[in-house]
C-alpha cells in the first residue's frame, strides 16, 4: 500500500459585490453575493478527506514530520508572494528526490531495492511534510533503524547540501530543518485519505523540541548503543507539551551535548 496525498481545501470565492439598505435606514450595508450551488457547495467534502463518517482502519505506523524552521520569518519578507513558492517547490522536489536516493540501496531499469521502504501517506501542510511509514512493510528492528537513520542522514542533507544551492535562488532561506519520528497505532479518515492518531500527535511535538533537528521517541524504538545509530543518539527525559512530563526520546549526541545550559535543564540524561 503505498499513496501520496494532501488535504484539498477549496473555498467558493467567485464572489458578486452588493450593496443593501435595509428598510428606511440610509446606512448602505456590503454583502459579497454567492450562486446558492457554490453557497451549498460549502461542506466537509472541500476538506478533500472522502466519506468521513467511513469505518476507520487501524495500521501500525512509523510517524516522521519534517519542519522548516525559522519558516514564519522567512515568509514575512519584502514580496514574499515571489519567494515562497520558488522556495517550496525547490525544496519539496529536494526533499522527495533526497528521500529517494537515500532509501535506494541498489537500482537498475526494472527495480529498486529500498532500505527498509518508503511512505505510503504523506500529507503537506504550508511548511510541514508528515509522512507515514507502515511498520508492518518494514523487514524487522533492522529495517525501522535503517529507515530512522535515512531520516536523520536526509535532516542533516538540508544544511550540508540544500542550503548551499538554495543560498544562490533565494534570499534568507530557513536555516534548518527539524524532524521529529515517533511509532504506534494510527487511524484512517475518510477510507485512508487522512490519518490520526497519538503517535502523530508526538511526532508533530517533537519536531519543536528544544532547538533539536533530530528528536525520536523511545516507543517501540529499541536502539543498540553499540549499533550505528546508537553511535550518533543518546537517550534523554523530557516534558513534552500534552503528551506527558517524563518522556523518553532520543537526541542526537553531539546537538544535545552543544545546547545551552538554560536548555539543558529541561532535559535528564538517563
Amino acid at each position: 500500500m503505498r499513496r501520496f496525498t494532501s488535504v484539498l481545501c477549496i473555498i467558493p470565492k467567485n464572489f458578486e459585490k452588493i450593496e443593501k439598505r435595509k428598510g428606511k435606514s440610509k446606512n448602505t450595508h456590503y454583502y459579497n453575493r454567492l450562486s446558492r450551488e457554490e453557497f451549498d457547495s460549502f461542506t466537509p467534502k472541500v476538506l478533500g478527506i472522502g466519506d468521513i463518517s467511513a469505518e476507520g482502519s487501524f495500521v501500525q505506523c512509523l510517524v516522521a514530520f519534517f519542519d522548516l524552521e525559522g519558516f514564519s520569518d522567512f515568509s514575512l519578507q519584502p514580496e514574499s508572494h515571489l519567494v515562497i513558492p520558488e522556495f517550496l517547490s525547490r525544496y519539496l522536489e529536494w526533499l522527495f528526490a533526497t528521500l529517494r536516493k537515500e532509501f535506494t540501496e541498489t537500482s537498475n531499469k526494472t527495480h529498486v531495492d529500498i532500505w527498509g521502504g518508503l511512505p505510503f501517506f504523506a500529507k503537506f501542510m504550508g511548511d510541514g511534510i508528515m509522512l507515514l511509514w507502515d511498520t508492518s512493510n518494514i523487514i524487522g528492528k533492522g529495517g525501522i533503524h535503517n529507515t530512522i537513520h535515512t531520516l536523520s542522514v536526509v535532516t542533516k542533507a538540508y544544511e550540508s547540501e540544500f542550503l548551499k544551492t538554495i543560498r544562490k535562488q533565494i534570499s534568507k532561506p530557513p536555516k534548518h530543518l527539524r524532524c521529529g519520528i515517533a511509532r504506534g497505532q494510527a487511524v484512517s479518515v475518510g477510507g485512508g485519505l487522512d490519518y490520526v492518531g497519538p503517535c502523530i500527535n508526538i511526532a508533530s511535538r517533537l519536531q519543536k523540541l528544544s532547538t533539536l533537528s533530530f528528536v525520536v521517541s523511545r516507543r517501540g524504538v529499541d536502539i543498540f548503543e553499540e549499533s550505528d545509530l546508537g553511535k550518533i543518539l543518546m537517550v534523554v527525559k523530557t516534558s513534552i507539551r500534552s503528551i506527558g512530563e517524563e518522556e523518553l526520546v532520543y537526541v542526537l549526541k553531539n546537538e544535545f551535548e552543544g545546547l545551552p545550559s538554560e536548555q539543558k535543564k529541561f532535559f535528564e540524561v538517563v
